[in-house]
């Protein structure tokens, strides 16, 4: 393995392993894992040092949903821990699939998932005042009951029903990312952050302790990204590109943007908190700190929006 060939991360949204109205069953989830893999196999033949991330909030939610239902006849399980528990799943998903797509490529490369803490601050703005959705929908009086029962702070989703939210405090170091630099300068395809990470914080006696929260995936990708000394962040998604004026007759995509493009769309608030606004901070900051391109586009497109044939290129200047 050529250590100097560059570092890629790519981030995996939602919709490589669960795609709306298809049943979540495992059977489907390993069926999406393998149909996500063609541009990460391909950058995989060219030697390029790889890291994968991906997203967890259908399997969380489902986590969730089996805590519920347990609850009296088996312990329950804190969010940090289910984080953990999906990033496992998952990660075996992911590594399977690609170990047997490299195999049958003929392509020698080792693969490892690994369960990655994220680190954060204990008192960040979002612990007093969380807003990322979890879990179930319930009526108001059966989310006040269980918001009693349980601690937890419900609010309404967009009229949907009521939903548990929990803090999605900023991620300000990935814990494992020098084990990560370590395996992919070796060759290790290394698939990590699952869903962010799981988060923690720093003790006063200086030992770690997880939180009941939550970490968005591509924020977590870019620290990484910059952590690893990667050159290129990709954002697959299940949108094509990055587009102005989204769902109005007047949308249309951007094939590249600068740093300073994307700080005006930002607040002109052209990219929404609950969708392509993480996404576009997240490159900004990865682009600020050091990195060199990051490639927002579709699974279909992976490969040649990362040669700049489609999807949207962000770049410092």
């Amino acid at each position: 393995m050529n250590r100097k060939e560059p570092a890629v991360v790519v981030a995996l949204g939602g919709n490589a392993i669960t795609r709306p109205g298809v049943p979540d069953t495992i059977a489907n989830q390993f069926k999406h894992t393998r149909e996500s893999l063609p541009p990460i196999i391909r950058l995989a033949r060219e030697g390029y040092r790889l890291v994968i991330t991906h997203g967890n909030g259908p399997q969380v939610g489902n986590a969730l949903l089996r805590v519920e239902i347990a609850r009296g006849s088996a312990p329950d399980l804190p969010l940090g821990v289910l984080v953990a528990d999906t990033q496992g799943g998952i990660g075996y998903m992911i590594e399977q699939s690609l170990q047997n797509a490299l195999m049958m490529e003929g392509v020698d490369r080792d693969v490892a998932a690994l369960v990655t803490q994220t680190l954060v601050d204990r008192n960040d703005p979002s612990v007093k005042d969380p807003n990322k959705f979890v879990g179930q929908f319930y009526s108001k009086k059966e989310a006040e009951r269980l918001a009693r029962e349980n601690g937890w702070v419900v609010k309404e989703d967009k009229g949907r029903g009521w939903r548990r939210v929990v803090p999605s405090p900023k991620p300000l170091k990935i814990i494992n990312s020098g084990v990560i630099r370590r395996l992919i300068d070796m060759g290790v395809i290394v698939i990590a952050a699952g869903g962010g990470g799981a988060p923690v914080f720093y003790m006063e006696d200086g030992r770690l302790e997880g939180m009941d929260a939550v970490v968005d995936k591509d924020r977590a990708s870019a620290v990484l990204a910059r952590e690893v000394g990667a050159e290129v962040l990709v954002i697959m998604t299940d949108a094509d590109g990055v587009y102005l004026d989204f769902g109005t007759p007047r949308q249309r995509m951007l094939s590249h943007m600068t740093v300073e493009d994307a700080r005006k769309y930002l607040e002109e608030g052209q990219f929404p908190r609950g969708s392509m606004g993480p996404k576009i901070e997240s490159a900004v900051d990865f682009l600020e700190n050091g990195g060199k391109r990051v490639v927002i586009t579709s699974i279909e497109d992976g490969y040649r929006s990362f040669e700049g044939d489609a999807g949207t290129t962000i770049t410092l200047t």
